[in-house]
């Protein structure tokens, strides 16, 4: 695996791109944290999910939850 790049040489390499290049590489960011996201959530839903059919989970009215954050 390639060496990875500090913070700051990658800030100045998109320095060196034309606004176009700029903007699209924006996109891509957003669009792979976007993606970032999506899996995380779907990775917490599957184990919500398993934990539920392991019978780990009990269930709980707004007014538990609540006191139990209050605590």
């Amino acid at each position: 695996m390639a060496q990875a790049l500090q913070f700051g040489e990658v800030l100045e390499a998109a320095d060196h791109l034309s606004h176009e290049e700029q903007y699209e590489l924006i996109g891509i960011l957003h669009r792979r944290l976007a993606q970032a996201a999506r899996d995380r959530l779907v990775a917490e839903i599957k184990e919500s999910r398993q934990e539920f059919e392991e019978g780990r989970c009990v269930p709980a009215t707004p007014t538990d939850l609540m006191r139990e954050i209050m605590k």
